[in-house]
């Protein structure tokens, strides 16, 4: 095979992607995914007669809860598939990044499976965004005290 027909070889398998739609898709997921919470939370504050914070608490766990399940039913990976980010960016893609190890190494027990695994994804996430968080918190303490 030479340059030219390896070029057109690469070409033909190299998959085409639509930035405009799958950005379409991305808003409309996420925005389905926000949607779907603020009906949660207003069903909690009209309906179960919470105030706004212990509205919002019970949400998110509603919203983790529901990603949770929806990842051991193999649903939310085909929801992430179709909206990219706009599936991994809310708490419920969060959720998801943590169960899916745990599922996928069940198999291997509880602790060298599940508990080893169960951050293989989220824990980057969870060692730099504490990381974040302290750096700010000193950054802010000493503009404070100037």
């Amino acid at each position: 095979m030479d340059k030219e027909q390896y070029q057109q070889y690469v070409k033909q398998v190299t998959p085409t992607h639509n930035t405009f739609l799958n950005v379409l898709k991305a808003f409309l997921t996420g925005g389905v995914i926000c949607l779907a919470g603020q009906g949660v939370n207003q069903f909690f504050m009209v309906v179960q007669g919470m105030d706004k914070e212990t509205a919002s608490a019970w949400t998110l766990l509603a919203l983790i809860l529901a990603s949770v399940l929806l990842t051991g039913f193999n649903l939310y990976p085909r929801l992430v598939k179709f909206g990219g980010a706009g599936a991994l960016v809310p708490i419920t893609g969060f959720a998801n990044s943590v169960v899916s190890p745990a599922i996928e190494y069940q198999k291997e027990g509880q602790v060298f499976g599940v508990g080893c695994k169960i951050f293989t994804i989220a824990g980057p996430v969870i060692l730099f965004g504490t990381l974040a968080s302290w750096v700010l918190g000193v950054v802010y303490w000493v503009w404070q005290m100037v």
